[in-house]
Parts: C-alpha cells; sequence; structure tokens
C-alpha cells in the first residue's frame, strides 16, 4: 500500500448483486479512487441466493467487484428486494474495523449503516461523511401506502436532519438535493459532487443485434427507458403518453428494460390502456454486454421520473449517443438544463407525446442530438468525480 494513501471505510446497506443507482455509484467510485491514492474497505449486505427476492435482479459472481466484509442480513416486510444488515454482526465487524487505523468512514445509506458508520467514526476519532444518494420524503409513501403522506414527509426530513447534522460533511449529487438538505435544516458543508459514469462502456453497442434479438423493425421508432421498474420512476406516466403517440406515431414502440416491484402493475396497464403492441418490457439487461446494445437500438431516451438525486441513466444513454427526453425535475436538471443532447419534456403525457412524435419525425434534429449528448457526456467521466472525491477526503483529514 502506498504510505501516502488513505483508508476509507465505507458502509452501505445496499450494493451488488442488489442492482441500483447506490450500488453503481459505489462501484464507480471504488474502481477510480485506488488510482488517486485512496484505499477502500466497504462493509455492505451478505445476500440471499437468487429467488428470494423476485424482483431483484443480480450479477453472476464472477462479475462481481471485490467486496472486503458482508454482514448478515434479514428480509424487509415491505421491500422485498433489500436487506437489513443484523445489528450485532455489523457493530461486530465496524468496531473491529476500526481499530485498523482507518483516515475516514463514508457512509452510503441511511439505514443501518449509518449508526454503524457513525459509531465506528466516533471509535477511530476519524471524520465521517455521507452520501445522500435517495430524495425520501418522495419514496417511501410508495411502500408504506396506507400511513398519511404528510406524516411520512415530516418523519423523512427529520431523520434526514438528525442523521446529516451529525457528520462531519454530506455528498449530494444535484443542486437541486443541496437545495432541499438545506432547507432541511442541515447545518454541516454540503459538497456537490455527482456520480461519473464509465463512458466508454456505453459507445460500442449493437443496434441492429438488439432489434433483431427482441424482434423490432429496423425502421420502428423506439423510445427507451431503463431503470428500476419501480412506482417512484413514474413510468405508468410514459405508459400514458404512448397511449396518446400511438394515435400519432402507430408504428412507435416504448421499450421498457429493468425489473422491479412496479412491474406486474405497469403490465396490466398497458393493457388497459390498449398499447400491448406499442409497449416492451424485456426485463433486467447485462450492463456490460445487452445494455450497451438496447441503448444503441434506440431512436429517444424517454424519462418521466419526478424524484431522481441525479439521473445516472440519462447520462449512459447519452454516452451512447441516445438524445433524452425527459421531465427537467430535482436532480435531472442539472443534466438537462444547458440543453446539450437533451429536450426538457412537457409535464404532460399528451403533449409529452407531441413532443416525442415530432423528434421522431425530425431525423436531422435527432443526428444533432445524439452528436451533442456523446460529447456532453464525456464531461461526466468517472475518473474526474472520483478525483474531486479524494480531494474530499483529505480535505477532510487534514
Amino acid at each position: 500500500m502506498n504510505p501516502n494513501s488513505l483508508r476509507v471505510l465505507m458502509i452501505s446497506d445496499v450494493y451488488f448483486p442488489r442492482i441500483n443507482g447506490v450500488s453503481t455509484s459505489i462501484e464507480t467510485f471504488r474502481n477510480d479512487l485506488q488510482h488517486y491514492g485512496i484505499d477502500v474497505t466497504l462493509v455492505a449486505p451478505e445476500y440471499p441466493e437468487p429467488g428470494e427476492a423476485p424482483h431483484a435482479p443480480r450479477l453472476p459472481p464472477s462479475s462481481l467487484p471485490p467486496v472486503t466484509h458482508r454482514v448478515p442480513s434479514r428480509r424487509l416486510p415491505f421491500d422485498p428486494e433489500d436487506r437489513l444488515m443484523r445489528w450485532g454482526h455489523l457493530t461486530r465487524t465496524t468496531k473491529k474495523l476500526a481499530a485498523e487505523k482507518f483516515d475516514l468512514v463514508h457512509i452510503q445509506t441511511p439505514f443501518t449503516a449509518h449508526y454503524a458508520g457513525v459509531r465506528a467514526a466516533r471509535l477511530a476519532g476519524v471524520p465521517v461523511l455521507a452520501t445522500y444518494h435517495t430524495h425520501f420524503e418522495e419514496y417511501f409513501h410508495h411502500y408504506l401506502p396506507l400511513l398519511p403522506r404528510r406524516l411520512l414527509r415530516a418523519t423523512a426530513r427529520h431523520i434526514a436532519r438528525g442523521q446529516c447534522n451529525q457528520l462531519d460533511a454530506v455528498v449530494v449529487p444535484s443542486q437541486a438535493m443541496r437545495e432541499t438538505l438545506a432547507a432541511y435544516g442541515i447545518e454541516v458543508p454540503l459538497h456537490i459532487l455527482s456520480t461519473g459514469i464509465p463512458v466508454e462502456k456505453f459507445q460500442q453497442g449493437d443496434g441492429a443485434r438488439f432489434r433483431r434479438q427482441h424482434g423490432i423493425a429496423p425502421e420502428r421508432p423506439v423510445a427507451l427507458f431503463v431503470g428500476r421498474v419501480a412506482f417512484e420512476k413514474n413510468i405508468g406516466f410514459l405508459l400514458e403518453a404512448m397511449a396518446n403517440l400511438k394515435r400519432l406515431r402507430p408504428d412507435a414502440l416504448l421499450v421498457v428494460a429493468g425489473e422491479g416491484p412496479a412491474l406486474p402493475t405497469l403490465q396490466r396497464s398497458a393493457q388497459i390502456l390498449g398499447i400491448e403492441y406499442h409497449v416492451r418490457f424485456v426485463g433486467y439487461l447485462d450492463r456490460s454486454t445487452q445494455l450497451p446494445d438496447c441503448y444503441a437500438a434506440a431512436d429517444v431516451f424517454a424519462f418521466a421520473s419526478r424524484t431522481e438525486t441525479q439521473g445516472l441513466v440519462l447520462l449512459e444513454a447519452m454516452a451512447a449517443g441516445l438524445p433524452a427526453y425527459a421531465l427537467s425535475e430535482m436532480g435531472t436538471r442539472d443534466i438537462l438544463e444547458p440543453r446539450r443532447g437533451a429536450v426538457v419534456a412537457p409535464d404532460d403525457p399528451a403533449a409529452f407525446a407531441f413532443g416525442l412524435a415530432k423528434l421522431f419525425i425530425n431525423r436531422g434534429r435527432l443526428a444533432q442530438l445524439a452528436a451533442e449528448a456523446r460529447i456532453y457526456a464525456r464531461e461526466w467521466s468517472a475518473p474526474e468525480r472520483a478525483r474531486q472525491l479524494a480531494l474530499l477526503y483529505r480535505s477532510l483529514v487534514e
């Protein structure tokens, strides 16, 4: 180990093989931080064999990044995709690690990881920071629908304020999240640092191959959504837009790539709306082999989430040369508002459909947006974001 390197203890309630934005962010940063003299030891949950959580896609063992410590975990009754680390095992693990001369603790999630991370930092006498990945006040009501929404929002804000003010710093992925947390009354420094993307991984897709595999005609206009198929992603809005679009472009197709708890509901909605021919649910796609082909097969990336703290998937699509057509809400504003390789879509299904139809017609405009998107995505490269995080680490331990 480099004598000038920093040792960081990173703790998260979620990581691969569970696939979501937090797992992707951790892996992306961890792979690049080593080039800037940062040695990361990660603590994350153990996961059961595939099948216990039917909506949780998982990576094959051969592709899993190395993890130093896995902690026994249990199921969550209201969320079959995720796991809760067992507190006794977690505290013993972090107590042991705290004695190994770490320079800093980085918390990635606000559940057991937060409390164990703060405790470990206090035991070791080192700074502690957290990344605030999820806009929880707009999230909880999807999973606890029987409780009043106002109560859930107030509770989410109270917890976030108490947790963040225990830290030395908080990393937020967008200006919108910085403003949100500042409004909560969080007093510690808030650093905007988005997750970067490995641009090169998304530039070599074979769109024709994907279309052949899924029986999509070469000339058919395709809008694409990629992500967790969950209610907070507002995919139902896209289905309503497709119900409008089919009258303008009867040949248009929406491809939904991903798995999640909302999938059965969305499949029923597609039947009720009479758009089965216009929507294709293709499931989870391997990020290294299948997903680049999927991006390359589409004409437009369609996104309607109002709760994203960043919208990393927009950048992946743009790196593949796929123009983004999305609502400009929360964290997606930072990506969309420069209007480079992207079009801000109206927040109305009928108007959204009309704008999408205009894009499909104007192939020259799509080609221009695609070229802009590739250039713009390079500005969000993963190594540069890791360099910025390494600088933040060093500033906290000086």
